[in-house]
């Protein structure tokens, strides 16, 4: 586990890695376990062009994690 993804669960996660999908777009996937996608976001983002539509998918990965991880809750709970 990264310090980034530990800094962010102990402060409740949502708004750090907001702000990390915002200005780090490739770092996002690394702290929600999916570093193939961070790798390959990071490529976009080295491209002025590729910055916008790789914070786009940082934002909508994080909002995906967000969803996956009430899902297993509500589960563990029946």
């Amino acid at each position: 586990m990264s310090a980034v993804s530990i800094i962010a669960e102990q402060t409740g996660g949502a708004h750090v890695r907001l702000v990390i999908a915002f200005f780090f777009p490739w770092m996002t996937f690394f702290t929600i376990g999916r570093p193939v996608s961070g790798i390959v976001c990071l490529i976009l983002q080295v491209t002025i062009i590729g910055w916008l539509p790789a914070t786009i998918w940082a934002v909508y990965a994080l909002s995906e994690y967000k969803t996956d991880q009430k899902i297993r809750a509500l589960q563990q709970n029946r």
